[in-house]
């Protein structure tokens, strides 16, 4: 299997909805690194380092999420994997964009 990246956007009702907890729960269970976190205009933004297979496996949770969680989209950019992080986590940092 060959590691990637992928550079994941959600939106649909995904804020306050425990969608960020439950996608690092799902990615270390996956065995992901990378992080997620939410955006000011109520979107949720991650990146997933990993296998390839666990990875297309997470985006397919995207597309669901938690319960409550109403997803309108989902859009993957695939990248190169960098090997960054050595954990998933969850990023409370104001969005750079």
């Amino acid at each position: 299997m060959s590691k990637k990246r992928a550079h994941i956007i959600v939106k649909g009702r995904v804020q306050g909805v425990c969608f960020r907890a439950e996608t690092q729960y799902e990615a270390r269970k996956l065995g992901i690194n990378g992080w997620v976190r939410n955006l000011r205009d109520g979107r949720v933004e991650a990146v997933f380092e990993g296998e390839e297979d666990n990875i297309k496996a997470a985006i397919r949770w995207c597309y669901h999420g938690p319960a409550g969680a109403k997803v309108k989209d989902v859009s993957a950019n695939w990248e190169e994997y960098e090997g960054e992080f050595d954990r998933f986590s969850i990023s409370y940092d104001p969005p750079l964009r």
